[in-house]
């Protein structure tokens, strides 16, 4: 099952958070089973939607734009570095038309692949990639991440009619 992570911390289930419903969080992201994107959403405080963990499961429906938070999976070259649940998320034009920008997790260890996910999606749908953390990020990652959603929301506001 998907969540909301809401502003206070709180992990709702039901109406903008289940698997097939729609959500107005401006921060939608992806994490697997390891959860450390999804610690990494819980320390900034904000809404944010969780596409569910299961390529099997319905996936969910932004209503506004947002900006997605995606981890970078290895492999070869960095094929299938975007996750399943992520393309399936992706694959409906609403989605991919409300996206503002991405924001990339993964593992330094990786080297040329690290948040390869995150800038291909980026090119991809020719939004910014915002920014990169390493894992579940630091106190310094939490701190740019929030700020520069603030900034970036407040750019977009007066760009937008």
């Amino acid at each position: 099952m998907t969540a909301l992570l809401t502003a206070g911390g709180a992990i709702e289930h039901g109406f903008g958070g289940g698997p097939g419903s729609t959500t107005a969080a401006s921060l939608i992201y992806f994490s697997s089973t390891s959860e450390n994107t999804h610690r990494f959403i819980g320390k900034l405080g904000v809404e944010a939607a969780r596409i569910p963990v299961f390529s099997r499961d319905q996936t969910i429906y932004a209503r506004r734009p947002y900006v997605l938070v995606i981890p970078t999976y290895g492999g070869e070259g960095g094929r299938n570095s975007i996750p399943p649940q992520v393309l399936k998320f992706l694959k409906h034009e609403g989605n991919r038309n409300l996206l503002r920008g991405v924001i990339g997790s993964g593992n330094t260890n990786f080297g040329t692949t690290y948040c390869l996910a995150a800038k291909k999606i980026a090119a991809k749908c020719q939004v910014p990639h915002l920014y990169s953390f390493e894992l579940m990020g630091t106190s310094e990652d939490v701190d740019r991440v929030k700020q520069g959603l603030e900034d970036f929301w407040k750019r977009q506001s007066q760009t937008r009619p």
